[in-house]
């Protein structure tokens, strides 16, 4: 699930030119809104892993003691990755994953991302497209 020195792009059909924070809904946190307060808050601390688990427990109230159970359980099944992710197919995010694979939050409109995408030791996949072909 992991990936290492990797861009994930943001989608070829992404609306946004410039990195936009995403919304609550209803008053409640979405699955975007979660994935980006923890890589906003915290570039390089987590892995792909780490977002996907740690947002769904978020939004499942798992409680913090029963994670380590509850964690094994949830990566023992596929899952959809950051490329799938709304911040890169709507609100212009790109994804870093670093040599440890860690991974950042890039605003596509920024010399990092530019900087990244010249970096030819950087792997770069995109993000899916929200709409077919």
């Amino acid at each position: 699930m992991n990936y290492f020195d990797t861009l994930i792009e943001v989608a070829d059909d992404c609306p946004a030119t410039e990195g936009q924070a995403p919304q609550a809904r209803g008053g409640k946190n979405t699955k975007t809104v979660v994935e980006y307060e923890m890589l906003v808050k915290q570039p390089y601390k987590y892995t792909e892993e780490d977002i996907a688990f740690d947002t769904y427990a978020v939004l499942h109230d798992i409680p913090k003691a029963s994670w380590p159970e509850a964690r094994k359980k949830f990566l023992g099944k596929g899952h959809p990755h950051l490329r799938v992710s709304a911040l890169a197919k709507r609100y212009g995010w790109g994804f870093h994953n670093n040599a440890e694979g860690k991974i950042a939050l890039i605003a596509v409109e920024s010399s990092g991302y530019k900087q990244l995408m010249d970096d030819p030791r950087t792997t770069k996949i995109k993000a899916f497209r929200s709409t077919r072909a």
